[in-house]
């Protein structure tokens, strides 16, 4: 008999092997095979195996489910359920952003300048982001490779993309070269933002890396929102700075 689980936490090639390594060791169980992009992992059993044994088997990172199971809750509860859930997993972003907006305005409230503002908008935005990203060198670029098309094709660069953040933060916050770190930003974020608006589309599964691994953050409409935010800006700064 063949049974079909849903597996949330699997963001890399890594996982893929851990995941079916640990489900085939069980008793009882012949083969598993992973499904990465639809995060599913079909098992083959020579006897029934609960899900909760099966759960228990793989580390804590991962979380494992039935698929397509029924629920007597009723379409109004199961809506308000998901969007509630959805807020919880995105709550982290929005505090990030928020506070980085508040930091950036506060620091310009008396003598009011709006260039320095995005200025400092985009220097915290990458020295925040670039820190979670810090806390997992080794997972960040996996997860990276999954949505970044330049990252896909050139592994190096997703290893070193946080310290290409953490570069261009610095120079924002130091106002240096400012003309250079806007330039690199329009064909970085625009790079990634291609690749988050091919993954919106294709309505894949998978965690975003914006903050690296630390966070479990879902690929949605907020990350496609918050890279284009910053494109905005570095747009319109360009333009001011070429005038």
């Amino acid at each position: 008999m063949t049974h079909t689980y849903k597996v949330d936490g699997m963001t890399c090639q890594g996982c893929k092997a851990s995941v079916e390594h640990k489900i085939s060791a069980l008793e009882n169980v012949t083969n598993a095979v992973v499904n990465l992009e639809k995060g599913e992992v079909e098992v083959s059993m020579t006897s029934p195996i609960s899900t909760k044994k099966l759960k228990d088997s793989l580390p804590e990172k991962f979380t494992l489910s039935e698929k397509n199971t029924e629920s007597v809750a009723s379409f109004s509860d199961q809506f308000n359920d998901k969007k509630q859930s959805k807020w919880q997993q995105l709550k982290p972003l929005f505090l990030i952003l928020f506070y980085i907006s508040t930091a950036s305005i506060l620091l310009h409230y008396q003598d009011w300048n709006a260039n320095a503002v995005m200025l400092d908008f985009m220097g915290l935005f990458y020295i925040v982001f670039s820190f979670f990203k810090m806390l997992d060198l080794k997972g960040f670029p996996e997860s990276f490779r999954m949505y970044d098309p330049l990252a896909k094709h050139v592994p190096v660069y997703a290893r070193i993309y946080p310290f290409i953040e953490t570069g261009l933060g610095l120079m924002f916050l130091m106002r240096f070269q400012v003309k250079i770190a806007l330039i690199l930003t329009i064909i970085i974020l625009g790079i990634t933002t291609a690749g988050v608006t091919k993954t919106l589309l294709d309505k894949k599964s998978i965690r975003c890396a914006c903050l690296g691994t630390a966070l479990k953050l879902p690929m949605t409409e907020a990350t496609f929102i918050e890279n284009a935010i910053m494109l905005v800006m570095a747009v319109a700064l360009l333009v001011t700075y070429l005038n």
